[in-house]
């Protein structure tokens, strides 16, 4: 499990280009961000900190891990200048389900796993957990992609915002970001 801090303020690798509310409350402007492992270092220009966990895939089979390892690009690749930083929080009645009913709203009914795949190696994507971390998020999705594929990240958003597992969701940012 390796732990990582996103870090907004006025330096940083990322420029942000965006912040915007999709569900609930946004997070403050910042103009840039920057990812590193924990534990937090002191920034007096931090106008925001949000800190996850890369851990096992709750969610995922075997089979699933699987083709996800085959197609998934490392994080950091040159041409990849764009990225996100997709903060979620969950609503109650989504953790008051048991871990196979969220399974089955999560890939049987949702196909996250499924759409997903359809989008790599184009489009590069690390979770972290934060839910157990006591931030205001329970999952932060990092995304990275070159600016060519910009239209097929918007159109992967737009597929799984319209699935059942979002009908859970309370609280989720959008922050667009680029290097």
């Amino acid at each position: 499990m390796a732990l990582t801090q996103f870090t907004a303020g006025a330096t940083g690798t990322w420029q942000i280009d965006r912040i915007l509310a999709v569900t609930g409350s946004t997070l403050a402007l910042a103009g840039r961000l920057e990812v590193s492992a924990l534990p937090p270092t002191a920034r007096p220009d931090a106008v925001w900190m949000l800190s996850g966990a890369t851990s096992y895939k709750r969610y995922t089979e075997r089979a699933e891990q699987a083709a996800l390892d085959a197609a998934q690009p490392a994080l950091g690749r040159p041409e990849a200048r764009c990225a996100a930083l997709i903060p979620i929080r969950k609503t109650a009645r989504w953790w008051d389900l048991p871990q196979d009913e969220r399974r089955a709203v999560f890939e049987e009914t949702s196909h996250h796993i499924a759409v997903g795949l359809e989008y790599l190696p184009a489009i590069a994507r690390q979770l972290y957990h934060s839910r157990d971390l006591g931030g205001p998020f329970d999952f932060l999705t990092w995304f990275e992609y070159a600016a060519g594929d910009a239209s097929a990240f918007e159109e992967l958003l737009a597929r799984l915002r319209t699935s059942r597992e979002w009908d859970y969701v309370e609280r989720e940012v959008d922050i667009r970001i680029s290097r």
